[in-house]
């Protein structure tokens, strides 16, 4: 097994990319709602709007388990 760097950047990682904002919840819950509805449409066939759709709903769902944890006092 090698310990060499990854060939690439990841999307995440929590070392550098911590989130100083939380939104309350009910405002993350209508945030994810509206891009899994922006990104329903994208065109599987677009690599672009693929990777898109990818990052939005990363973004949202992060955003979101992170109101559910200060909600939960986590």
């Amino acid at each position: 097994m090698s310990t060499d760097t990854p060939a690439y950047t990841p999307l995440y990682d929590p070392a550098t990319d911590g989130r100083a904002y939380v939104p309350p919840l009910d405002q993350a819950i209508d945030r994810a709602r509206k891009v899994l509805d922006e990104k329903a449409t994208a065109n599987i066939h677009d690599t672009d709007e693929m990777l898109r759709a990818a990052v939005g709903l990363e973004m949202r769902l992060r955003s979101l388990v992170a109101a559910l944890d200060k909600e939960a006092g986590r």
